[in-house]
């Protein structure tokens, strides 16, 4: 890496020459000595953890095979760590080879030399008396590990009494905690936040909250912390972390960007997977709270504009949506909002349409709730008061959220009269096209309705062939837009899951299928998705409760991936 030839092995030996010098004497010319050398000594120990936090624990040992003697001599250098920041950037340094998941005793024994050392550091910054400090803990018999562990804990409970004891003084000022002894705590942290005896003190500060409006913690330790929960190298409460997107905008603004980066790279073969990661992100338990929510959403606004309204974004806000509305339930907070608050600046009717789940409703009244979700929408939309573009995205948005009324409008399809047809049809058009042009969504309708009404003919038929289904999503032209094709491969999905031709010729679509790229045309791109499909069924019984609780969100999001 570009970092690592930052130290020299010269150089590098240099130091360690001179830290074995210093502590074999006590002279007053090699007192002298370090002082006069601490500067340069500073920089290159910063030139040390530019280095080392580029690194995991092994690679670092390998790249520096003695920085532990070299740190480990240094600490016990009261010139050294008295000197300007020496103390904080030794103390990072040895966070860095902290190993988290230590794999065999090696790595134990170093984490346990590592929080000694530390340990060590802390006390010397609390004001504890070096002198004869070995020869004392060896009176009392103790191993400098385990004196300096339960030193570090001890101090770390005082700090943590002592903020909360101050949250309970009310205005009276006297043993009130200071603003500025708070933010100089929460810096002194940076370097130890992922040491386990220290998660109090984190979550202490996190939850604490200063008599000022200002803000009392620092932002390097609100960026710290929040880095290294992503980077789930610690553990933190629900409340912890909702103080810290509360408090610190950027950090909520990252944990959202995390999520939606790790859900579009990860490779997973079970939509359960991807929503325990939604879930293990904490971002559905925070957003109960409005003003978390509206910032998500927000970014989640963004993206779905930045991308075009991809099937793959917008399966990602359907999933965080429920995963969301199922925290919300389990949240039974007296004073909570209603769900419907959360959409405040939308048609509350239609708002409380879209909250009513699927399965909430028994299965026979799905289409009539389907019609009345389509006809508020439409008397939305066409409305001659709504002009901008920006109205007419705000309700797809919203419907959006609540994209498993789309998935049930396609089933229902397959039942339904003519008539139903056409609103089914339209509500599917506006979910994959939103054009602001009636003609333009009329002209989608056609194009759906016509290869619907090519798959209902086969949707009887016993024996069906490969070229059946090439026939029924062809088109004139090749001019068909993107998010129709979207719908197209929606409506050839879920034939294949609902008609009994479909169910038999389904593993030679797939083997068909996979001969071409996927982009070639829609019907590719369905059966490339269809393989996706059999990580949940087999098309053996009925496949229809697994298409309307799994299949559709994630054969989308898998087709966007692949």
């Amino acid at each position: 890496m570009a970092q690592d030839t930052a130290v020299p092995k010269l150089s590098f030996q240099y130091w360690l020459d001179k830290a074995v010098e210093w502590g074999q004497t006590t002279t007053l010319e090699s007192q002298q000595d370090v002082c006069l050398h601490l500067p340069k000594l500073q920089e290159f120990l910063q030139q040390i953890y530019e280095s080392l936090k580029h690194m995991n624990s092994t690679t670092a040992i390998q790249r520096f095979p003695l920085i532990g003697q070299l740190l480990g001599r240094l600490c016990w250098n009261p010139f050294v760590v008295g000197y300007d920041e020496s103390q904080k950037t030794l103390m990072w340094c040895l966070c860095c080879l902290y190993s988290n998941e230590p794999q065999n005793p090696v790595e134990l024994k170093a984490n346990s030399w590592i929080l000694s050392l530390l340990c060590h550091l802390l006390s010397s910054e609390w004001g504890a008396n070096e002198v004869d400090t070995g020869t004392f803990i060896s009176a009392l018999g103790y191993t400098s590990a385990d004196y300096y562990s339960k030193l570090v804990k001890n101090i770390v409970l005082s700090l943590v009494t002592e903020l909360k004891g101050n949250q309970f003084n009310g205005l009276n000022t006297q043993g009130r905690v200071s603003d500025d002894h708070v933010n100089v705590v929460s810096l002194f942290c940076v370097p130890l936040i992922t040491l386990p005896d220290v998660t109090p003190l984190l979550e202490a500060l996190l939850t604490y909250h200063g008599g000022g409006s200002q803000e009392v913690l620092s932002s390097e330790f609100l960026e710290a912390v929040n880095e290294t929960f992503l980077k789930k190298k610690i553990v933190l409460s629900e409340s912890a972390v909702l103080s810290l997107w509360l408090r610190h905008l950027p950090s909520l603004e990252k944990a959202t960007l995390h999520l939606f980066e790790r859900l579009i790279s990860t490779q997973t073969s079970s939509l359960g997977e991807v929503v325990c990661i939604i879930k293990d992100s904490l971002l559905p338990q925070a957003a109960c709270h409005p003003a978390i929510f509206k910032i998500v959403d927000e970014i989640f606004k963004n993206a779905l504009l930045e991308t075009g309204g991809t099937p793959e974004v917008m399966t990602i806000i359907q999933l965080f949506t429920q995963c969301f509305v199922q925290a919300h339930q389990k949240d039974n907070k007296q004073h909570k909002f209603p769900l419907k608050a959360y959409f405040a600046h939308h048609h509350q009717h239609l708002v409380i349409a879209l909250l009513k789940h699927p399965f909430d409703l028994p299965a026979t009244l799905w289409s009539q709730h389907l019609k009345y979700i389509t006809d508020m929408l439409k008397t939305i939309i066409e409305d001659k008061s709504i002009r901008s573009y920006a109205d007419l995205f705000e309700n797809w948005f919203l419907f959006v959220h609540f994209g498993e009324w789309a998935d049930i409008a396609v089933e229902q399809l397959w039942n339904s009269e003519d008539e139903s047809s056409d609103t089914f049809l339209w509500l599917l058009a506006f979910y994959y096209n939103p054009h602001n042009n009636k003609e333009k969504r009329t002209q989608i309708v056609v194009e759906a309705r016509a290869v619907y009404d090519r798959l209902m003919m086969l949707f009887s038929c016993t024996t069906l062939s490969i070229t059946d289904l090439q026939a029924a999503a062809s088109t004139k032209t090749d001019k068909r837009q993107p998010c129709t094709k979207h719908l197209v491969r929606h409506l050839l999905l879920s034939f294949l899951l609902f008609s009994s031709g479909g169910h038999k010729i389904a593993q030679e679509f797939i083997s068909h299928v996979i001969l071409y790229n996927k982009k070639s045309n829609p019907l590719i791109q369905a059966g490339q998705d269809f393989t996706s499909l059999f990580c949940f069924s087999t098309l053996s019984g009925n496949p229809s409760s697994q298409w309307k609780k799994y299949c559709t969100p994630f054969i989308f999001y898998k087709a966007c991936n692949t």
